[in-house]
Formats: structure tokens, sequence, C-alpha cells
């Protein structure tokens, strides 16, 4: 059997594997999207608060100042 043919009928196994896994957990129910987007929609507000933050705001100021005067 030579290697190209190997190759395939391992990637047609691994292929097989995963649908069955896939078949196995059709994915999220209704509770676990809730908290999922609670979740998303907290950390979201977490990282605005401190991008937003005085300190925070400055040092992306200064980094973006120092990149944009970089000679070439």
């Amino acid at each position: 059997m030579s290697k190209a043919v190997r190759v395939r009928a391992r990637a047609r196994a691994l292929v097989r594997r995963l649908r069955a896994v896939a078949r196995k957990d059709a994915g999220m129910v209704t509770s676990e999207y809730a908290v999922g987007i609670i979740a998303a929609v907290a950390f979201a507000a977490v990282l605005y608060k401190v991008l937003t933050s005085g300190q925070v705001s400055a040092e992306l100021q200064a980094i973006v100042k120092r990149a944009l005067s970089v000679r070439m």
C-alpha cells in the first residue's frame, strides 16, 4: 500500500470518528446558550471598563503615537 493511500485511509477514518462524536453531542441546550451569552456580556463589560480607564487609555495612546512616529 502506498503512503498516499495510507494517508487517505487514515483521513477517512478520522472523519468517521469526528462525525460519530458530533452526532453524540448535537450542541448546547437553551440554558447553556443563556449562560454563555451572560458570561460573554459580562466579560465585554469588564473589558470595556478596563480599556476606557484613564491609565490604560493613556498607555494605548502612547503606544499608537510611538508606532506612528517610527522612521522606516
